[in-house]
């Protein structure tokens, strides 16, 4: 049956509302809010939901993932390229734990995705039945909200409030699990959206004050630094941040999520923070006299130590999540509110300025991290491919334009450090999870999402293997993902740690690898191997403009290591930039 067709429940109506079962209310819920696309795999106590799907094939696509993790990092993509919210089934037991790892993931990352999982019938809750599994108690520190429903009449309003809270204030997962029974039953079906909810205000009215004040310790500093986080992506503020830096001639860096959020080929661009950052960032962030934070939590990956961090700088707070302010750094200023809301505000209130001789030092650090680091790592004239020759090339050839998705370790650091971004929620990736396995499901969800984009990951050979299976839901739906694996036959960031500082003492961390390309080739997949550097930019054309799915397992140098580092303990500003071990 089309969705065109009308099933038995929709024919029946009592006083001229719609009996449907809850199964049916639920997708038609989901419809109410925009949803075309839902990730997931099916099982017993959710095979109601699965039945009726059938009926509603031409307003929602599903796509069947190979593991429940995989749907859940796709739908995670999903909602960062595409800023609407993702969606993710799953059936109870296993198939609600598999998603864990993922709902843990988009709660740290500030990612809305509403998980629909399945239970056992209401009668045997509590009873250790089949595949039963307390879901809320499991995953009630990762989500934003999560609710068990065990009636039919009360599915409409758990996912309108469920798109609410995932959707407003500082947006994350939320997870309703739905009885078996509930799914069967039936209700008489209204939905209404939610827009208010008693003790819950995810708009803060403007601090007016504050942002005079700001406004003021802006105008007045000498050396004042941006830090710009993911915030700025989630309440879609690129514009006013750039509007924002042209006016006062602040340098911006950027964390790791806030990457694409502020042109990389800007002038006032300084790079990005963190234990692999940019140099020039890191450094002179301690010698800032203003610090504006905005939309970021300051991360330890982030900060380095604190006692150490930004002592001789008046910082600036802007975070619609109350409790990140004052965390983990105390600051001069706080702005509880919305990123594009205060810069609106501030735009007119600060002073056109020029800060020329400040900028000038991030060009000198610039001009040293070339010399000492980048020069060797994009533009080697001999030994093994480098992991960030790759990753440049690949922005050349992409023009900056690609939706970049990368596991996390190295391959991470290295696209980080070396994709010159220029347009905004163009990177994906695990930030406060680093979930290992994350890349190649979640190219799976950016493609779908913006199936007009080029999408390409970047793979470690150790997090490939984690999620390879979903190789198979590329073949089932003809993704023309492009997959990059860095292959270096090692656990690379952890091999980099037991180089630094453990003495080269390798436990566990070398891999005996499969042949990736006959893997490959059994989906489908076109793939190729490259170890020589003759053969690298070729065999990168080639598979961008081949127009199904394309694998290339690049032979990189083994033993290589992501530099700069900020090292466990350091101060931001006691950058490593050589070792030699």
């Amino acid at each position: 049956m089309k969705g065109s067709k009308k099933t038995k429940d929709q024919e029946v109506k009592v006083n001229g509302v719609e009996q449907l079962t809850g199964a049916e209310a639920l997708l038609r819920s989901l419809i109410e809010e925009g949803v075309d696309t839902i990730f997931g795999y099916p099982g017993g106590a959710i095979m109601p939901v699965y039945d009726k799907l059938l009926d509603y094939e031409e307003k929602l696509n599903h796509i069947l993932t190979r593991h429940e993790q995989g749907a859940a990092h796709a739908a995670q993509a999903y909602a960062m390229v595409t800023g609407k919210p993702g969606v993710c089934f799953a059936t109870s037991g296993p198939g609600s734990t598999n998603l864990i790892t993922g709902i843990a993931n988009a709660y740290l990352d500030s990612v809305p995705v509403i998980f629909i999982t399945a239970q056992v019938v209401s009668g045997l809750i509590g009873s250790d039945a089949f595949q039963e599994t307390d879901i809320l108690g499991v995953s009630m520190p990762v989500t934003k909200w999560n609710c068990q429903v065990k009636r039919p009449q009360d599915i409409p309003d758990a996912i309108a409030k469920g798109f609410y809270l995932a959707t407003t204030g500082r947006p994350g997962p939320v997870l309703i699990d739905i009885t078996k029974d509930a799914q069967i039953e039936k209700l008489s079906y209204r939905y209404k959206k939610c827009t208010y909810l008693r003790a819950y205000n995810p708009h803060i009215p403007l601090h007016t004050m504050a942002v005079e004040s700001a406004a003021i310790m802006i105008n007045h500093a000498d050396k004042p630094l941006i830090l710009a986080g993911h915030g700025v992506l989630i309440s879609k503020a690129e514009k006013e941040l750039r509007e924002f830096a042209e006016k006062t001639g602040i340098p911006v860096a950027v964390t790791l999520l806030g990457l694409s959020s502020f042109p990389s080929g800007h002038r006032l661009y300084t790079g990005f923070l963190g234990m692999h950052g940019n140099y020039g960032p890191n450094l002179l962030t301690n010698q800032a006299d203003l610090i504006i934070a905005i939309g970021m939590r300051f991360d330890d990956r982030v900060t380095g130590n604190l006692k150490k961090y930004a002592k001789q700088a008046r910082i600036i707070h802007i975070e619609i999540d109350e409790a990140e302010i004052n965390k983990n750094v105390q600051v001069d200023l706080e702005i509880h509110n919305d990123a594009k809301e205060v810069l609106q505000a501030l735009i007119p209130l600060v002073s056109k300025a020029s800060h020329e001789r400040w900028i000038r030092e991030f060009r000198i650090c610039d001009k040293t991290e070339y010399e000492k680091v980048i020069k060797s790592e994009t533009r080697p004239d001999k030994g093994d491919i480098r992991m960030g020759e790759v990753v440049s090339i690949v922005s050349e050839l992409t023009e900056g334009d690609a939706i970049i998705v990368t596991d996390v370790g190295q391959n991470q650091m290295s696209a980080a450090r070396y994709y010159r971004f220029t347009q905004p929620n163009s990177l994906v990736t695990s930030g406060g999870m680093g979930t290992m396995g994350f890349g190649l499901p979640a190219a799976v969800g950016a493609k779908i999402g913006r199936p007009e984009k080029q999408v390409v990951t970047f793979l470690g050979d150790g997090g490939f293997q984690m999620t390879i299976q979903e190789l198979g839901t590329i073949l089932h739906y003809k993704i023309p993902v492009k997959i990059i694996i860095l292959n270096n036959g090692y656990l690379g960031m952890v091999r980099q740690w037991q180089d630094m500082f453990f003495g080269k003492r390798y436990a566990s961390t070398e891999l005996v690898n499969p042949d990736f390309v006959a893997i490959a080739g059994g989906f489908s997949i076109k793939a190729k191997k490259v170890s020589k550097r003759e053969e690298l930019k070729k065999s990168l054309t080639e598979m961008l403009a081949a127009k199904g799915p394309y694998l290339l397992d690049i032979q990189i140098e083994k033993e290589g290591n992501v530099l700069p580092m900020v090292e466990p303990g350091a101060s931001v500003s006691e950058v490593t930039l050589n070792y030699k071990g």
